[in-house]
């Protein structure tokens, strides 16, 4: 136990207080007297936390009932033990209720049931120290896991706000690539299509429901492949290929901006005749 133990003793007998600290003198407990309840209150204003209170229960002015009733108030953590010479059954019944006594011992004592009411007393405390702690460090983790909780449905709200205007840009974006009267198909490194407007699935699609996710390499002519090499040779190229039966002019170039944006951009347009 880290904490120094004190025990106040109270009675207006000086005998019965001399008498408790003899008992108690090979103790490590530090022993606090008082001759009323007013100098025990104010012992224990300057001395606490004092764990254990040991008070007579007759005494003049403030009787023992009173004064472990502003015990209770003002230190209720402390363990309240009430010594009495009087048989008085309901008055014992009145101090265990008002004061929340601990335990009653009666005048004259026996010295072993004291010494092992006070070493109760101590456990009793101690737990109930340990109880508060635990609460407190419970009710700790609790603030943190309500704070972490609160943290993240702020996030995942940020994220699905982010998601959903993501996915905003990217239905218009797709919107405008659909609405141009050219096709646009875009071709990553590895040769796999991530782009394609309505308009290049009409030119180039040909069977095909959907040309994004698929390889160009198996899905796209031996000239469109060719055309493709040849933009990642030169950076840039117009040309001609025969599509489905069409003469479609073909505009490519190779894509690199900072951070690995890297691939090839194809623009279709079919070739009418006036041309």
């Amino acid at each position: 136990m880290e904490e120094q133990i004190k025990i106040l003793c109270v009675d207006d007998e000086r005998n019965v207080l001399r008498s408790l600290r003899r008992l108690l003198l090979d103790s490590d407990y530090e022993i606090l007297t008082a001759m009323s309840g007013d100098e025990g209150l104010a012992l224990l204003g300057r001395e606490s936390p004092v764990q254990i209170v040991i008070s007579d229960y007759r005494m003049p002015g403030m009787n023992g009932v009173d004064f472990l009733k502003e015990v209770c108030q003002h230190w209720p953590h402390t363990v309240r033990i009430v010594l009495s010479g009087y048989a008085d059954a309901s008055a014992i019944v009145g101090a265990i209720n008002e004061g929340q006594i601990y335990k009653f011992i009666p005048k004259p004592w026996n010295d072993d049931e004291l010494k092992v009411a006070i070493s109760n007393a101590l456990d009793r405390y101690f737990m109930q120290q340990k109880n508060i702690q635990l609460t407190m460090e419970l009710e700790s983790k609790n603030r943190e896991l309500r704070e972490i909780n609160d943290n993240l449905e702020r996030i995942v709200e940020e994220k699905t706000e982010d998601l959903i205007m993501h996915n905003r840009i990217l239905a218009c974006s797709q919107n405008i690539l659909d609405s141009l009267p050219v096709g646009v198909v875009g071709i990553d490194p590895d040769g796999l299509i991530v782009q394609c407007n309505r308009k290049g699935q009409e030119l180039i699609g040909g069977d095909e429901d959907n040309l994004m996710g698929m390889d160009r390499r198996s899905t796209f002519s031996e000239e469109i492949n060719g055309l493709i090499e040849r933009i990642a040779e030169q950076g840039e190229i117009l040309g001609y290929i025969s599509e489905n039966g069409s003469t479609i002019r073909v505009k490519g170039v190779h894509m690199k901006y900072p951070g690995g944006q890297d691939g090839i951009i194809l623009a279709f347009d079919e070739v009418t005749a006036d041309e």
